[in-house]
């Protein structure tokens, strides 16, 4: 998940955004002045390793900010991330963004975590949120973090329902611990239904700066040589490099599994869809539109807000046919879900 121009100095991010921000619809000054009014104050994100056009966790941010600019009129705007970037690079754009008068200003990703902690002290008055982090409980900043873990065990199921080889893969982007949420989720998933199914799984890279969320190439290598090794089922928990998996996993007609969005309905995506199952998604556009909202109401949200199953924030998409019209992955999928919300079953996180 990351692209365009690298940046050597915050203060150069700081000026080389100044003067290229723009607004879905207006411009950055425009959102200020709006914002200087007290009445319309407009959402800011900016984006995690790969930005717009992954098909998965930045463009489900976007969707939330589209919602807000259509549902309040107010002026948003959406920052890409910049190659070998550093906290201080994040730190300078958030400011900036601030300063113009954007509220709430959201990072999109655990890796904003240090930025944001170091924007919200400069301005105590803006919220700030970040998806997938929740180290920082500072007044004015929203920890929007999810249970990924759950809605993986039900892609667990679902392939261990599916698999003819009963052989499955997991492919990660980043050896990280929000990354190992979805692994081990999986994994429990797909043994607690099937305990003879064998798991493969692999990491693409340490850290995202090696471009584990933004290299399809990667995805698809790694996915192809666990087809090779059997699996008929591929399930990844990586961004922009997911992408690859589900080519490779098409290319030898076998099944893959999607995350955050549902990605079936991705439209880069479309001559791949018959090959995707389903997507183990986290609403992402939800969380960033709530916190939108709360702050246009006048009540913003802070602290750990978290979506899990029984809140709605976490599922498992259902728009391929051949998964919802599947009855035995059906009847095992929502029997996992009820005995998660209920507490009966509880899922590994690590």
């Amino acid at each position: 998940m990351r692209r365009v121009s690298r940046i050597a100095l915050a203060g150069t991010a700081t000026v080389a955004l100044a003067a290229s921000l723009s607004a879905c619809g207006g411009t950055s000054s425009d959102a200020a002045s709006k914002s200087s009014g007290g009445k319309d104050k407009g959402l800011a994100i900016s984006f995690d390793v790969g930005g717009r056009g992954d098909q998965s966790f930045n463009d489900a941010a976007y969707e939330g900010l589209v919602k807000a600019q259509k549902t309040f009129g107010y002026k948003t705007t959406s920052q890409e991330p910049t190659d070998g970037e550093t906290d201080a690079d994040k730190t300078a754009r958030l400011v900036a963004l601030a300063k113009q008068g954007y509220n709430p200003v959201i990072g999109i990703g655990y890796s904003y975590a240090p930025a944001i902690s170091a924007a919200a002290k400069k301005f105590p008055k803006t919220t700030f949120g970040i998806v997938d982090d929740s180290q920082d409980q500072a007044k004015n900043i929203a920890d929007l973090v999810f249970s990924e873990q759950e809605s993986s065990y039900l892609a667990g199921v679902a392939a261990a329902e599916a698999t003819k080889t009963k052989t499955v893969g997991f492919v990660g982007g980043v050896d990280v611990p929000l990354i190992h949420k979805f692994q081990a989720g999986f994994l429990q998933g797909v043994h607690d239904t099937d305990p003879k199914v064998k798991v493969l799984s692999q990491y693409l890279t340490q850290t995202a700066q090696e471009g584990g969320f933004a290299s399809p190439d990667k995805g698809k290598t790694a996915a192809e040589a666990q087809i090779e090794k059997g699996a008929d089922v591929v399930y990844h928990a990586a961004g922009l490099s997911g992408q690859g998996v589900i080519q490779a996993a098409a290319a030898k007609k076998v099944w893959a599994i999607g995350v955050d969005s549902d990605q079936y309905k991705q439209k880069a995506l479309a001559k791949y869809k018959d090959y995707i199952l389903t997507s183990a998604t986290k609403n992402v556009s939800q969380a960033v539109f709530n916190l939108a909202k709360s702050v246009h109401d006048g009540k913003p949200e802070s602290g750990i807000i978290r979506g899990d199953l029984k809140s709605g924030g976490v599922g498992l998409a259902d728009s391929n046919p051949k998964f919802s019209g599947n009855d035995a992955i059906q009847k095992a999928v929502k029997a996992a879900e009820a005995d998660i919300i209920s507490g009966k079953i509880q899922v590994n996180s690590k």
